[in-house]
C-alpha cells in the first residue's frame, strides 16, 4: 500500500454581479467568485490537492488561464478530467478535508448539495469528504467580503492491478 498526501489552496476575488459557484453548485448571493473559469475555489483547491498528491503538476499546468478555449469553463469538467487522470495513474481517493474561509453567505444549508455534487464527481462516499466553513471575524480581505479562500487536504492510495 502506498499512501500519498496532497494539499491545495485557492483564492478568488468576490465581485458584484458574477454568479457564485462553489463545489459545483450555484450559491444565491449578490457577489460571485471571479476567475478565468467559473471561479469555483472549492473545486480548484481540491483539484490542486489531488494533483499534488499524485505528483501530476497543478491546475495551471493542465488548465492554463492563457488558453482562451478554457475561458468560463465549468470547474466540474476540470474535476472530472482530474478524476480520470488519477484513475489512469492508478490512484484512488481515501479522503478529502476542506476548509472554506468566507465571511458571507453562510454555507450550512448548501453543504449537503455541495457534498452530493462533489462525491458524485469524485466517485467517493459522503464520509470521505469533509467540508468546513469558517469566517475571518471581519479581519482581512476575506473578512471584508472581498475574497474567498479555500484549503484542501487529500489522502490518496496507489493501487495496482
Amino acid at each position: 500500500m502506498s499512501l500519498r498526501i496532497g494539499n491545495g489552496f485557492d483564492v478568488h476575488p468576490l465581485v458584484e454581479g458574477v454568479p457564485f459557484f462553489l463545489g459545483g453548485i450555484e450559491i444565491d448571493w449578490h457577489k460571485g467568485s471571479k476567475g478565468h473559469s467559473d471561479g469555483d475555489t472549492l473545486i480548484h483547491a481540491i483539484t490542486d490537492a489531488l494533483l499534488g498528491a499524485a505528483n501530476l503538476g497543478d491546475i495551471g499546468e493542465h488548465f492554463p488561464d492563457t488558453n482562451l478555449k478554457l475561458k468560463g469553463i465549468d470547474s466540474k469538467v476540470i474535476l472530472e478530467k482530474i478524476v480520470i487522470l488519477l484513475a489512469k495513474n492508478k490512484y484512488k481517493i481515501i479522503n478529502i478535508d476542506t476548509t472554506i474561509a468566507l465571511e458571507k453567505p453562510k454555507l450550512l444549508d448548501y453543504r449537503p448539495k455541495i457534498k452530493n455534487c462533489l462525491c458524485s464527481i469524485l466517485k467517493i462516499q459522503q464520509n470521505q469528504l469533509s467540508i468546513k466553513a469558517k469566517t475571518m471575524e471581519g479581519f482581512g480581505f476575506v473578512g471584508r467580503q472581498e475574497a474567498i479562500v479555500v484549503y484542501a487536504s487529500v489522502l490518496i492510495e496507489s493501487i495496482s492491478d
